[in-house]
């Protein structure tokens, strides 16, 4: 007498059925909110090439991010956008710059909220790059560090939970790490880009953060899109270095990374569904060629799949609406 067949369709006969045996549960508290923050007042000006997505003044931020808390969202990603830019990016490590004031903003208002602040010297230098650049025109990676250690320091003492170091200098970890000890930051955590590739999924952020460069391109820094074994090394390194996270950027056409990253390394993994991931799917939707919803969470639930703890994205909020109600509707 033969065993039964079996036969997997029964689990899948309903919605109900298919939720108790479902392998991966995507929910609000693994997703990360970017917002992009800029001085003025009651500023909410729209980016174009990212529909929904807005550069914020500290007031409209802080509303947002409440908002999000109230749906269980758990964390947001700011970005700085100044008012002056400048070759050496001077204006990234004030105190008084738009991102320790949304900090503190956040921080003050009692928030559940982890605030993690972007480090990088894009956003605030004229020319675009992340780094110093030398009079020939090339991106000097040891005089950067000392730049993004201040930057870094002016989140902390505003009281960022985490910073992010998104540069892609080598050795910046470890200059950022001691920078926060040696100035009793010891608990403000790292969250490194440790492996951000050379991406054209990155046009829309450029946009949101006024920061394309105005020579040349970033893969003399950033990682080439055809090497997953090096970013392995990159993220053993940062994580000698002392960061207590690690992520991977983009997330989409890099899941295999992402599976890579998780089975290599056991800090916590994030994964960042970036601008142009997003701008591709909001373009189809508005043509009607897809479904958009369950389209958005196919994706993200994707990159939780292949092994990522958190997953930044731009619809973090929204998503987490979702979930809080029926994921069916």
């Amino acid at each position: 007498m033969g065993f039964p067949v079996h036969r997997p369709r029964r689990l899948r006969r309903s919605a109900l059925l298919r939720d108790l045996v479902s392998e991966t549960r995507l929910s609000a508290d693994r997703l990360i909110w970017p917002l992009f923050v800029r001085n003025g007042t009651d500023v909410a000006r729209p980016i174009a090439s990212m529909p929904g997505v807005f550069q914020l003044s500290v007031d409209r931020l802080v509303g947002e991010a409440a908002r999000a808390a109230d749906v269980g969202v758990r964390a947001v990603l700011l970005f700085g956008i100044p008012d002056k830019k400048d070759a050496t990016g001077s204006t990234a490590s004030r105190d008084d710059g738009p991102v320790p004031r949304a900090v503190r903003a956040i921080k003050e208002k009692k928030l559940p909220l982890a605030v993690i602040t972007d480090v990088c010297l894009c956003e605030y230098t004229d020319h675009g790059h992340c780094g110093m650049v030398t009079p020939g025109g090339e991106v000097d990676n040891d005089s950067t560090l000392e730049v993004l250690a201040a930057q870094a320091l002016s989140h902390a003492r505003a009281g960022a939970d985490w910073v992010a170091p998104s540069d892609m200098m080598d050795g910046r970890v470890a200059a950022i790490r001691r920078a926060l000890d040696a100035n009793g930051f010891s608990n403000t955590a790292i969250l490194s880009y440790a492996a951000k590739f050379a991406s054209s999924f990155y046009a829309p952020f450029r946009d949101a953060a006024e920061s394309k460069p105005q020579f040349g391109d970033r893969r003399s820094y950033q990682m080439d899109s055809r090497n997953a074994r090096e970013a392995l090394r990159e993220i053993r390194l940062d994580i000698e270095e002392g960061a207590d996270l690690v992520m991977v950027k983009p997330a989409l056409a890099y899941l295999d990374v992402v599976r890579a990253a998780r089975e290599a390394s056991d800090v916590p993994l994030v994964a960042y569904n970036v601008s142009g991931e997003m701008s591709l799917v909001e373009a189809a939707a508005e043509k009607g060629w897809i479904d958009r919803r369950p389209m958005i969470l196919e994706i993200l639930t994707a990159i939780h799949r292949a092994g990522a703890d958190l997953i930044c994205t731009y619809w973090a909020r929204e998503v987490a609406e979702w979930l809080s109600g029926s994921s069916r509707k």
